[in-house]
């Protein structure tokens, strides 16, 4: 189709104007391959349900890390993968409350919705003494949401 029209094109309009619609057929058409790559968002993730902020959690041996070290306060979504080669669990435990997954062989995920009160939260791997091995950091809920991993560094000031 796009051959024909670009000769009927072509012979009626003139070669500036063949590219020019060629290019709108492109647009309009996609004109590329669709594989997500290079889109942004500055919104929060959000999971399926409105008003919900999806957190994504990995998990490997012995490590754990967020996408998002900060929220604000009220119901999120924290999807687990399991991306070890051991069994992995998650828990969120702070401000009165203590939620956890199952146990996720590897290459498994869950998903733990969850409404947070402000506070601070202990996030970690209940199997095994995996805690212990290093596989735990903290969320911080209150404030403004911001991106993480997981992780925090100061420069002894506070800052």
């Amino acid at each position: 189709m796009a051959t024909t029209l670009m000769t009927f094109v072509r012979r009626n309009v003139g070669p500036g104007l063949a590219a020019g619609a060629l290019a709108g057929i492109l647009v309009a058409c996609g004109g590329g391959n669709d594989d997500g790559a290079g889109s942004t968002s500055s919104t929060p993730e959000r999971s399926g349900k409105p008003g919900t902020t999806q957190v994504d959690v990995k998990m490997t041996d012995f490590k754990m890390q967020l996408s998002r070290a900060t929220l604000k306060a009220g119901e999120h979504t924290f999807v687990a993968r399991n991306d070890g080669d051991h069994d992995h669990a998650l828990e969120i435990e702070g401000a009165g409350t203590e939620e956890k997954t199952r146990t996720l062989e590897p290459g498994e995920s869950a998903s733990l919705t969850i409404t947070l009160k402000d506070g601070t939260y202990e996030v970690y791997c209940p199997v095994d003494g995996h805690k212990d091995l290093g596989m735990k950091t903290e969320l911080t809920v209150g404030g403004s949401a911001s991106p993480g991993g997981g992780t925090r560094t100061t420069d002894g000031n506070g800052y």
